[in-house]
């Protein structure tokens, strides 16, 4: 199944942190790293006041897990890089991976929902995935990734950090 997983860091060395997170990933036997946006800095959306900016990528992999069975890798992939259990929504953390779509599956049970409920207003998701697939249809809205960005109406403080993450 192709998938699309956001990823992003603001604590520690955060460029450290997302090439160990894909290298993770390409690391696990039903995973395929495709694809990789491009790598962005980003200013927090959300959360407490005074965090660090983020940089945030989008990967397309191919996987042979379950929708439920590949959160569950990625959660193990977060805890393995240091991401601690925060109580606080939306805070500061070393390594963040979100399930962004699924192919067309959607998911809505209570602890698991596909694809993410935040796609369409987050700039800083839809930026890299309209790198990768501009004409990709959400599986509710119909609405294209690129249709989503242009209709946008709260856009993040953005630059374009121009490093290789996926060699």
């Amino acid at each position: 199944m192709v998938c699309y997983i956001g990823v992003g860091s603001n604590l520690g060395d955060r460029l450290k942190n997302i090439r160990a997170a894909v290298a993770s990933l390409k690391k696990i036997k039903g995973i395929a790293v495709k694809r990789c946006s491009g790598l962005y800095e980003t200013e927090p959306k959300g959360g407490p006041e005074g965090q660090s900016d983020y940089f945030n990528l989008v990967l397309e992999v191919e996987s042979r897990f379950s929708v439920r069975e590949l959160v569950i890798e990625l959660k193990a992939i977060e805890k393995s890089l240091g991401r601690k259990v925060n109580s606080t929504r939306w805070g500061e953390r070393e390594i963040d991976l979100d399930l962004l779509l699924y192919g067309s599956e959607v998911v809505n049970e209570a602890d698991l929902i596909v694809p993410h409920p935040l796609i369409q207003e987050r700039f800083f998701v839809l930026k890299p995935l309209n790198d990768l697939a501009p004409g990709l249809k959400h599986p509710l809205s119909g609405l294209k990734v690129s249709e989503m960005l242009k209709s946008l109406k709260e856009r993040s403080r953005w630059r374009e950090v121009h490093e290789e993450i996926v060699p």
